[in-house]
Formats: C-alpha cells, structure tokens, sequence
C-alpha cells in the first residue's frame, strides 16, 4: 500500500511538471514578463477619462461627496453624530460627518449616506417632514433630486420625495416643507445651498449607473471592442513579453445578463483575448481585479461609495469562488490559460487574514477542480505588516503564487527622493522586500504591478530608462515573473505601449 501510494504521488508531480513545461516553462529560469491590461473589462477614469464624457451630471457619479452649506445659516448640513439620528444645519467647517455620498438613481435623482452608512430621508414615524439619516437600507423616503441654478451649478436646492424642498430653518432644524420657486434663488432662501464637491470615484459601478441601461451597454462595448484588440497581442507578442495579466470583475461571470447596473459582454472581450494569446503564443494570468461587494473600497474593485463590504459573509466568499470556478472552467482547456488570481489587493484591515485563507483555499479548489496545471495567484493584503503571512497557507500548495505590488508612490516617504535616490530604493529597498518573499521551499514570487512613474519632477528620458531598468533588474529575480502596469494609459509613463515606442524602456 505504501509503495502504491507513492507511485501515485510521483505521478502527480510528474504529471504538474510535464503539463507546465507546455505553458512555456520550458527550464526553471522561465519567468512571466507580462503587462497588465489595465481599464479594459474593469473601468479606471484615471485610465481612460473621456469615457466618462458623455455621462450627464458627471460630476455626481455614485460616491462622489458632497457637502452642502446653507446661503441662510452660512453653516454646513451634519449628519449629527455621524448618522443615526437628525440632520442639522450647524457645523462652520465640513468633513466626515458633513459630507454626504451620493448614490445615484438617475441623473437628477439620489440618495445620500453619510458617515455612519445611513441613509437621509424623511421621519416618517413622526410628522414626515424632518429630515433625519437612520435608515440602513434606503427607499423611497430616501430618494432626493438635486436641482441645480441655471449658469451657477455650485447652487442647489434638495427635492424631498414629498416634493418640497429641504430648508434649514434654524441651525439646529432642517426641515422637507419649503414650496419654493425655481426662478429665485435669493441670499436669504434658506432652501438654497453652495455644493463643495469633496471627489469620487471612477470604477465600472460609477460609469455603467451613470450612462443608464440604455446607454451604457452601447458605450461599454464600444469600448471593450476597441480599447484591446488583436493588433495589441501582436505587439505585446514582438516586444520582450510573453504574458498578459487581464483584470475582470466578478460580474463577468453572470454573463450576458450581470445583475444591474452591469453590462453584458466582457466575457467575449475575454473569449477573444484567450483566441489572440493562442494565436501570438502569449500566456494569460485572469486576475478577479473587482470581487462582489469590493474588496478594497476603491474604484478599481467597482465600489459604489468607497465601502469595502467583501468578505463579511460565507455566501459573498462563495459567490466569489463560484466565479473563480465559472472562469476556470471555460478557460482550462486553452493551451494560454498560465495561471488564475484569485483576488486582487485585498485591504486590511478590512479584510482578515483568516477570510483571505478562507477564501484563498477555497479558490485554490475550485481552479484545481478544472486545471492541475494553471498557477494559482494570491494576492498578499494591503495595509499588512508581513508579508509572509500567505506562507503557511501557500506553501502547502502546489502551483502557488504570492502576488506583491511595488510602486514608488503612494506614500509620502518618496515625496521628496531624487531620481538616484528613487533608484538606490529600488536596488536596495525592493531587493530586499523582494527577498524576503522568495524563499527555496515555499510559493513563488509575482511583481504583478509596478511603473516605471515616480514622483520625481522634471526628469529626462535617461533619467526614466535608469529607473525603469532598476526595477527590471530586481523584479527579474521573482520566481514566477513580473507584470507591469499597465498596456494603455492616457498617462504616458504608465502606458507600456508608449515607453517601448517612445525608447524609455526596455525590456
């Protein structure tokens, strides 16, 4: 029994590395140098801006903040203790508790929560026209229009469900009752406010609600038909790269009818992207970049209004293991399928390191269930101290993948680097943080993002092809490969495409 039970497991490994060899992992030097495909099936503004063009209101897309101050009281608008209770008109400076995140109906019509995830809306168990933000699901007491002055959009007035506006009558009372009149906007109206818009968000919720149903599946596969296509894998194909790491969300997998306000179709785009590696013999990393309910609370992760809501429950971390199995399945049998990450930047300490196991064991599963072959991605937590704690986990794992981001950016510690020091933090910092995650027995190791960017001004085009071979030359040492962020970018550092054709990189 011993001898069969070892024949059997020399099988297995023998049958994992005869499979990977013919992924492309011809030797053990074989790394990934891939790029990711950024703001193509998962939306980024920042990306691409002018898909956002045609929206009306664009400026009041789903978790934009805003913060109303009466022309009367010369005060902001306060969720009282940041929600639960009443709204007041008595705060001289805005912030948490004044600012108010719109969740958007229509182009005119919204819902604002605030601080405490509660929703304004009428007191409707008192005399209906107190305006107070206690309900933890919004309906229709919750629903207010925003109507805007003519040629002075920064002045507005709120349009109640009952159909009147609201007012702050004092400091302390701010009532649904004022009839109004839409031609006068007077300094002593006290249903008149000044909107300071505090910024948002850009991901697919914002820009799929914002264009409607009837708009949005017109624009989205416009876009996804022509931001990627088959000219753009023969150019990965002649330029150094031999993979491409694709972001989709969750919603790909509910295809063609995802829950609302989704747009069907992503999954052809990645039908055709599969079709397109085959044909140019490049490799594909799936990366679940937006999972249900955000798994960092940013754009990226298609969040409504910043909040991070995945993980909480089992039936969320099933649903999103069950895309997991939907795409591994419909892609297992493609000779390109290279690996499947199963979540990107999970955030803490939003996201537990015992849900991220939970789920990680449980996506490793389900891709197993259709592919002894494919990798398996996990990406570490951000906002974690070590980055390790994937190890006991992973590294019981056969084919497994820890997934580390490196930008020299987002922390104030690089405001003020020179362009030597940017890059003596990257032979020396990186190397070592690299290091530390690529041990002989456990997971491999994945760059899966980083730019050639910095926050370093006026910098010359040697200047960038040192600071982009640096990085080159560390992240050539992850064992599994390095990705870089991103293909296309209206931001011409963080297009790939144009710092090859442009010669500020190469690879």
């Amino acid at each position: 029994m011993a001898i069969n039970s070892r024949i059997l497991l020399l099988g297995i490994v023998f049958h994992f590395c005869k499979v990977s060899l013919s992924h492309g992992r011809t030797n053990p030097s074989f790394r990934v140098k891939a790029v990711n495909l950024g703001g193509w099936l998962v939306t980024e503004g920042w990306i691409n801006p002018s898909l956002f063009d045609g929206i009306p209101n664009k400026d009041f897309l789903d978790g934009t903040g805003l913060q109303f101050k009466s022309v009367t009281t010369g005060k902001y608008l306060c969720a009282e203790t940041g929600g639960g209770t009443i709204i007041v008109a008595n705060r001289s400076a805005a912030s948490g508790w004044e600012t108010f995140s719109l969740w958007r109906i229509n182009e005119k019509t919204f819902k604002f929560r605030v601080f405490n995830k509660q929703f304004v809306g009428l007191d409707t168990s008192g005399n209906g026209i107190d305006v107070v933000a206690i309900a933890s699901t919004p309906g229709k007491s919750e629903a207010f229009k925003i109507v805007r002055k003519p040629g002075n959009s920064s002045l507005v007035r709120i349009k109640a469900p009952n159909q009147f506006f609201l007012q702050a009558k004092t400091e302390t009372l701010v009532t649904a009752d004022f009839a109004g009149n839409n031609s006068k906007w007077g300094e002593n109206d006290p249903s008149v406010f000044v909107i300071t818009n505090t910024g948002g968000l850009q991901g697919e919720f914002q820009i799929t609600n914002g264009y409607g149903p009837k708009r949005a599946p017109q624009v989205m596969r416009e876009h996804w038909s022509t931001y990627i296509v088959e000219d753009d894998f023969d150019f990965i194909s002649q330029n150094g790269i031999n993979a491409v790491r694709i972001p989709v969300g969750w919603w790909i997998a509910s295809n063609p009818t995802p829950p609302h306000p989704y747009v069907g179709g992503s999954l052809t785009a990645l039908d055709n992207a599969f079709s397109w590696a085959e044909k140019y013999g490049l490799n594909i990393i799936i990366d679940l970049h937006a999972a249900p309910g955000s798994q960092n609370g940013w754009e990226h992760s298609s969040s409504r209004d910043g909040s991070q809501e995945w993980g909480k429950t089992d039936e969320n971390i099933q649903q999103t293991v069950a895309v997991i199995d939907f795409l591994t399945a419909r892609y297992a049998k493609s000779q390109s399928l290279y690996a499947v990450e199963l979540i990107n930047e999970p955030r803490a300490p939003g996201v537990s390191l015992e849900t991220v196991n939970k789920y990680y064991q449980a996506g490793y599963d389900a891709v197993r269930k259709h592919s002894s072959t494919a990798y398996v991605v996990m990406s570490n937590r951000l906002g974690q101290i070590d980055t390790r704690e994937l190890f006991p986990l992973a590294s019981g794992l056969m084919g497994s993948v820890i997934d580390v981001h490196y930008y020299n950016l987002f922390s104030t510690i690089f405001d003020n680097l020179t362009v030597q020091q940017n890059i003596d933090f990257v032979s020396i910092n990186r190397t070592q943080e690299l290091t530390y995650v690529t041990t002989s027995n456990g997971p491999l190791t994945f760059v899966g993002e980083w730019v050639a960017e910095w926050k370093v001004q006026g910098a010359s085009k040697q200047d960038y092809r040192r600071y982009a071979k640096a990085q080159l030359d560390v992240f050539k040492r992850a064992k599994f490969g390095w990705a870089y962020w991103t293909l296309k970018n209206v931001n011409n550092h963080w297009s790939l495409e144009w710092m090859i054709k442009n010669g500020y990189i190469k690879l």
